[in-house]
């Protein structure tokens, strides 16, 4: 009997599955791959069962004979294995991102002789009612809490973007990009203090208060399924700590990141052009240990800020605050730097992946852009943040936009640069 090979990534089996298997079925004896965790992540989203309860899952399905794992969204591996006389999959992956998936899978059979048989995709009220089911369950708090530490777990580096809004989380969230023959996002969203308060034309010195950045976190989280680590600045008085934790927990936040200073607010990449004052080691740690006694669920992550090489305080001074705030129960460990050489982050990382292996490492290579996630992987680092590129690509747009409709008296000049207004609402999902 003829093989025909398909691959499920789904939590929840609706009529489209099912009328897959049942079209597979007419050609020959049905293998389903289930995609992995890792791959799952890479590509589409994160899954709310196991890899584990997924292939119970499809074996349960009549029809199936045989259930294998896909370690990758592309299919090289699994079909020099299997060599199936039939891959079946929807019709929906002839465009986008996942179009390179169907070109692999293309090259993959022309080797042997294999056919690619595609089903119409299913599009149904009771369908689309699944996949918004399965949307809002991943954005409930207690599943988006702990997925940070899941991702760490399991992906080899971790990579945030900075969002603001509804609409830059939307862009988080759906920005998926084929390089190389794969399939690349973002896994996690870093809302920043900075931005938060550019947006609204505030001074980045805390004058926006936790309030208004909650409702941030609000926007965000009502159209994002994605992990969100909040800025918590210096985090404040240690009596309000505590409840900032609190409510990021409840909101479903993923962890905070608060900085080793004190008194007002200067950015960081100032450096020492400003007055800046560093904590002692002891108010910090005792920060961070009331944060920690203070939060309800395993899930949630407080990530200790160190801005010893930023104040040229000197490598000594970051490695003792370092050990100190981990012995202090801080869940990661931030080293910033404003050097444009990422030298000092690199020796940093380097040194303390010798005494400690576990504790994730978190950089923002703002400055020291010309390094890649792979090199810094290398060195030990677990998540890098992109802290502020939407919004410095957003601006000058914006400005030089207004300039030339003020220079031209009309938008005509500037229409060919804008995303036409059906584009950009085809980010907004409709329930």
């Amino acid at each position: 009997m003829k093989t025909v090979y398909t691959c499920f990534c789904t939590d929840i089996i609706h009529d489209g599955h099912l009328n897959i298997i049942k079209q597979a079925r007419k050609y020959g004896r049905v293998i389903v791959g289930a995609l992995s965790d890792a791959a799952l992540i890479r590509y589409n989203k994160f899954p709310t069962l196991s890899f584990e309860e997924r292939k119970k899952l499809y074996e349960t399905l009549d029809g199936v004979e045989q259930v294998v794992i896909q370690d990758s969204v592309m299919y090289d591996d699994v079909m020099e294995k299997l060599h199936p006389d039939y891959v079946v999959h929807g019709d929906n992956w002839k465009e986008g991102p996942e179009s390179a998936i169907r070109d692999n899978v293309l090259k993959c059979i022309e080797t042997y002789g294999g056919e690619l048989i595609e089903v119409k995709y299913t599009y149904s009220p009771v369908v689309k009612k699944i996949d918004s089911q399965l949307k809002e369950k991943l954005a409930m708090p207690e599943y988006r809490r702990k997925r940070l530490r899941q991702l760490l777990q399991i992906r080899p580096i971790v990579k945030a973007i900075e969002v603001h809004s509804g609409i830059t989380g939307l862009i988080a969230e759906k920005t998926v990009i084929e390089h190389y023959g794969e399939l690349d996002q973002f896994d996690a969203m870093w809302i920043s203090s900075l931005c938060d308060s550019t947006v609204k034309g505030k001074p980045d010195i805390e004058l926006v208060d936790m309030t208004s950045r909650f409702r941030t976190i609000d926007d965000v989280t009502e159209v994002t399924t994605k992990p969100i680590i909040f800025d918590g600045d210096t985090g404040g008085m240690t009596e309000h700590f505590v409840y900032t934790v609190r409510t990021l927990e409840r909101m479903g936040v993923s962890a905070i990141i608060i900085e080793d200073k004190t008194g007002l607010k200067k950015n960081s990449l100032f450096g020492t052009e400003v007055t800046q004052t560093q904590d002692s080691i002891e108010n910090f740690s005792a920060k961070i240990s009331a944060g920690k006694m203070a939060q309800l669920t395993d899930d949630f992550m407080i990530i200790a800020r160190i801005e010893s090489l930023i104040l040229e305080r000197g490598m000594e001074d970051a490695f003792k605050r370092a050990y100190a705030f981990v012995k202090a129960g801080a869940d990661g460990i931030m080293i910033h730097s404003r050097k444009e050489d990422p030298g000092e982050i690199l020796e940093f990382c380097d040194i303390f992946r010798r005494d400690n292996r576990d504790t994730p490492l978190v950089v923002v290579p703002s400055s020291f852009n010309t390094i890649t996630e792979e090199e810094l992987a290398e060195h030990g680092v677990n998540l890098v943040i992109y802290a502020n590129q939407l919004t410095r690509s957003a601006f000058p747009a914006m400005q030089k936009t207004a300039e030339d409709i003020l220079r031209y008296h009309r938008a005509k000049e500037v229409d060919d640069r804008l995303m036409p207004i059906k584009q950009i609402i085809t980010l907004i999902d409709e329930l």
